[in-house]
């Protein structure tokens, strides 16, 4: 029951995170638009390069981001839900991160950002095509399940040396 409420709390935080900001300015997670929809952006002046999906400043975010998911849920998996293995630290952990991931492309990106207008940037109104590319989402899921396993992987050995002290 603590691993349900805790992977439902996790997908809460993170639709405050990733969707939140984007109710008031779409332009925030840009870097997560299809590369159609980016460049056209970035023809239209909407953002510079520097938000592209692969820019040294994006890049740094997503290591950032990634670090803070591994103290997180070294603390949570140690603390909350008793893990004191490799193992143990390691399966909660990206049993956690696949939550979130595939709640991530299907409610989130597939379910919401390909059909919500407000989404829709000034100037790309014509590409609902790009909008509605449900495999690029897909592809990022399937990136997002490896981006996972040496953040989880990490947890799993906090978990471990934790146990040791």
């Amino acid at each position: 029951m603590i691993f349900v409420i805790e992977a439902i709390a996790f997908c809460f935080i993170f639709t405050a995170l990733a969707v939140g900001p984007m109710f008031k300015n779409p332009l925030y997670q840009i870097h997560n638009y299809p590369p159609a929809i980016v460049e056209r952006a970035l023809e239209l002046g909407l953002v510079d390069s520097s938000r592209k999906h692969r820019s040294k400043k994006t890049i740094c975010i997503k290591m950032l981001t990634c670090l803070l998911f591994t103290l997180l849920l070294s603390t949570l998996v140690y603390w909350i839900n008793g893990a004191r293995t490799f193992l143990t630290g390691f399966t909660y952990s990206y049993l956690l991160w696949l939550i979130v991931d595939w709640y991530d492309a299907i409610v989130l990106d597939v379910g919401l950002f390909c059909h919500c207008k407000r989404f829709i940037l000034p100037g790309t109104e014509d590409m609902v095509k790009d909008y509605h590319d449900y495999w690029f989402h897909i592809k990022g899921s399937i990136i997002g399940m490896v981006i996972g396993l040496p953040v989880c992987l990490l947890t799993g050995v906090v978990v471990a040396i934790a146990s040791m002290v």
